[in-house]
C-alpha cells in the first residue's frame, strides 16, 4: 500500500481514470488548468509537477478564464472528456464561481479542486480567510454549493476514497452531468495516508446510455403517429449523445421537419432538407411560424430555456413529447416525458413507428417554403447597404469562407442571435454558443479550451480551426487568455467586432422605452477608444485591422492555417441587428413617467396573454 499525501493520491487517481470513445481509450481528465498560489501551490502543485508526463497542466491568467476554458473544452469534446481546474484559497477560488455556474447551466463536466483554510484551525485566521462569527466551518468555498452538482470538503485523506468516485459518477452520468467541487484544506492536502493500491487501478469508463421505459415510448409513438404536423426541436442533448446520424435517419423516415435551439445548432447540416432553422427569441420568424402551425412538439435533448420557448409564448397548449436523460427537464410544462438517451431513444422509437410515406408531404412542403424564407432574409441582411459592416455581414462573410472542419464559437451580447440566424452549418457539431449562462468573456477563454480539444480530437480529416467572435464589451471583460493560448501554442482566430460598448443592452433599454444609459462609450464626451489591435498584439497575437467584409474574408483565408493566435479587429454598426420574432419577457417598470415605457409595458401584458403557464 503506497503512502501518499492527499494531493498525490488525488492526482494519481485522476490519471488512472480512462474513457472509451469510439472504441479507443483516452484519459478522462484530459489535463489541468491551474493558477498556483497559497493553498494549492505546494501540495497539489508538487503532485502535478511530478506527474507531468501523465497529466498536462496549463497555466491560466485568471481563474475565471481557465474555468471557462475547461467549459469550452468539455463542450467541444461533447462531454466525453473533461478538465480539472485548481486554484488557491480565497479570491482564486471565488473567481471560479462564475465558470462553475456556466458549466452547470450548460450541463457540462468540470472538476474543481480549490484550496481551503486549515482544517486544524490552529493558524487561523490565515491569509485570505474570511471569518463567520456564528459559523466557524464556513469558508468562501461554500459559495460553490449553488453552482455545482457535487460538493465536498475533504477533512481527512480517507475522505477521497469515497468522495472522488462519487464526484466522477456525477461527471459521467448524462442526467446529473455538471461541475463538481472539492474543497481541500491546506493541511489535509499535505497529510499522508497508506492508501490501498486498488484505488489507483486503471479504470475504463463509458458514458452510460439510459434506455427509455417501454410504456413512455409507446405513449410517445402513439402521439407521433397521430400527428399531422409534428416538429422536432433539436437541443444540445443531440450533440452530447452523438445522435446526429440517428436524428437525420429518424426525421427522413418519418417526415418530420427539424428546428434547432442555440445549443442544438449544427445537429444537422444546413444541406439537410428537413432542417428549417433556429427558433425562439434569437431565431427566425419563419421558423417560429412553423412551430406555431405544428400540432405536436418533439423536444429532443433540450431544457426548453426561455430563448427557445419565447418565454413560453411560442408553443400554445400543444402537446410536448420531451426526450431527455434528465426527468427534471423531460416533465417541464406538463410534457409527455420519455426519459432516456437521445441516440437510443430515437432508435427504439423508430421501431414502434411506421414510415410516414406521403402522408406528411404537404407539411414538409410548408417547411421547405419557410426554410427558403429564412435564406431570403439572410440574403437581404448580407446585401444591406451600410457605411459600417453589420454583425450579420461579418457572420455571413465568415461563414462563407469557413471550412467544414472549422468550429465557430461565441457567447453573450448581440452575436448569438446573429450566428443563430446567419450561420449555415457545413458540418455537424461545429458550433458553440454559450447562451445557457450567457457569460460575457467566455468567447476568448472558451476558444482556448476548444482549441485544445480541436487540436487533440481523433478521427478528423483535418484539425480544423476554432473561429471565435466577440464584441468589444466581452473582450474588455476577459481577454487575458489570448496570452494563455499564445503561451501554450493553441492557435485560434478571434474576430473582434467593435461597436462601441454594450450595444445589445443599449438596444434592450431603448427597445423598451428607456434611454440608453451607461452602455455606449459615446455617452462619455471625448471618450478614447481602445486600440484593440495593439492590445492583442502586446499579448503575442498576430493582429489585423480590417474595414470591410471583403478584407475580413481575405484575412480569414490567408490565416486559416496559421500557427499563431490571430486577432482580427473591425468596427461594426452599433444599431443594426437581425430581428428575432419571438417574445422575450423582461422586467419592464410598472410605474414610469415615460410614455414609451408605458407602451412597452402594454406590449408585455399583451404578449403574456398567450404565455403557457402549465
Amino acid at each position: 500500500m503506497p503512502i501518499l499525501t492527499t494531493s498525490q493520491a488525488i492526482v494519481r487517481w485522476a490519471i488512472a481514470q480512462k474513457i472509451r470513445i469510439d472504441g479507443e481509450v483516452h484519459p478522462y481528465f484530459a489535463g489541468t488548468f491551474a493558477i498556483f498560489g497559497h493553498g494549492n501551490a505546494l501540495s497539489l502543485g508538487d503532485a502535478l509537477h511530478a506527474s507531468q508526463k501523465e497529466m498536462i497542466t496549463y497555466r491560466g491568467q485568471t481563474e475565471e478564464g481557465m474555468g471557462l476554458a475547461a467549459v469550452g473544452y468539455a463542450k467541444a469534446m461533447r462531454r466525453q472528456q473533461c478538465a480539472i481546474v485548481t486554484t488557491s484559497v480565497g479570491p482564486g477560488a471565488m473567481n471560479v464561481v462564475t465558470a462553475a455556474g456556466t458549466a452547470l447551466a450548460n450541463r457540462l463536466p468540470m472538476m474543481i479542486l480549490v484550496g481551503d483554510t486549515f482544517h486544524s484551525r490552529i493558524p487561523d485566521p490565515v491569509l485570505q480567510q474570511v471569518e463567520h462569527f456564528d459559523s466557524p466551518s464556513t469558508t468562501v468555498n461554500d459559495a460553490f454549493r449553488p453552482v455545482v452538482r457535487f460538493w465536498d470538503r475533504i477533512t481527512s485523506p480517507t475522505h477521497i476514497l469515497s468522495s472522488l468516485p462519487q464526484a466522477l459518477t456525477t461527471l459521467l452520468d448524462p442526467a446529473t452531468c455538471g461541475p463538481v467541487c472539492l474543497a481541500l484544506p491546506q493541511d489535509v492536502q499535505a497529510e499522508s495516508f497508506d492508501f490501498p493500491e486498488e484505488f489507483f487501478a486503471e479504470t475504463i469508463h463509458e458514458i452510460p446510455r439510459p434506455r427509455p421505459d417501454l410504456n413512455e415510448l409507446k405513449r410517445a409513438a402513439e402521439l407521433i403517429s397521430q400527428a399531422k404536423k409534428p416538429v422536432i426541436i433539436a437541443g444540445g442533448g443531440v450533440h452530447y449523445s452523438r445522435a446526429e446520424e440517428e436524428l437525420a435517419h429518424y426525421v427522413k423516415n418519418f417526415a418530420i421537419p427539424v428546428v434547432e435551439t442555440m445549443s442544438g445548432k449544427t445537429s444537422l447540416p444546413w444541406s439537410n432538407p428537413l432542417l428549417v432553422g433556429p427558433l425562439g427569441v434569437t431565431g427566425s420568424d419563419p421558423v417560429n411560424a412553423l412551430v406555431n402551425e405544428s400540432d405536436l412538439i418533439i423536444a429532443v435533448g433540450t431544457r426548453l430555456q426561455d430563448f427557445t420557448t419565447g418565454s413560453w409564448t411560442l408553443f400554445g397548449n400543444k402537446t410536448i413529447v420531451a426526450i431527455n436523460v434528465a426527468r427534471f427537464d423531460a416533465i417541464k410544462r406538463h410534457s409527455v416525458a420519455v426519459v432516456g438517451d437521445a441516440k437510443v431513444t430515437l432508435e427504439e422509437l423508430s421501431e414502434l413507428l411506421k414510415p410516414a410515406g406521403a402522408t406528411r408531404d404537404q407539411w414538409l412542403s410548408r417547411a421547405a417554403t419557410l426554410k427558403q424564407e429564412c435564406e431570403t432574409l439572410r440574403a437581404q441582411r448580407q446585401s444591406l447597404s451600410s457605411d459600417i459592416p453589420t454583425y450579420a455581414q461579418v457572420v455571413i462573410a465568415t461563414n462563407d469562407v469557413a471550412r467544414p472542419e472549422d468550429y465557430v464559437l461565441t457567447a453573450a451580447g448581440g452575436l448569438p442571435g446573429e450566428l443563430n440566424n446567419n450561420w449555415l452549418a457545413h458540418s455537424v457539431a461545429s458550433f458553440d454558443c454559450e447562451y445557457g449562462f450567457s457569460c460575457m468573456g467566455y468567447e476568448i477563454s472558451g476558444a482556448w479550451g476548444a482549441a485544445i480539444a480541436q487540436n487533440t480530437m481523433k478521427n478528423k480529416k483535418s484539425s480544423g480551426r476554432v473561429i471565435a467572435l466577440t464584441g468589444d464589451g466581452s473582450y474588455m471583460m476577459l481577454n487575458s487568455d489570448i496570452y494563455s493560448a499564445v503561451l501554450h501554442r493553441h492557435p485560434f482566430t478571434l474576430i473582434l467586432c467593435d461597436n462601441g460598448g454594450f450595444a445589445v443592452i443599449s438596444r434592450l433599454q431603448t427597445g423598451h422605452g428607456a434611454d440608453s444609459f451607461r452602455t455606449m462609450i459615446t455617452e462619455n464626451k471625448n471618450a478614447p477608444r481602445v486600440d484593440f489591435v495593439a492590445h492583442a498584439q502586446a499579448m503575442g497575437a498576430k493582429t489585423f485591422r480590417v474595414d470591410t467584409v471583403s478584407e475580413l474574408s481575405r484575412t480569414l483565408v490567408e490565416t486559416q492555417n496559421s500557427n499563431d493566435v490571430v486577432v482580427i479587429v473591425m468596427e461594426t454598426a452599433p444599431a443594426t441587428w437581425t430581428e428575432g420574432g419571438a417574445f422575450w419577457e423582461v422586467g419592464v417598470p410598472e410605474v414610469s413617467s415615460k410614455a414609451e415605457v408605458k407602451a412597452a409595458l402594454a406590449k408585455v401584458h399583451e404578449a403574456k396573454k398567450s404565455q403557457r403557464i402549465y
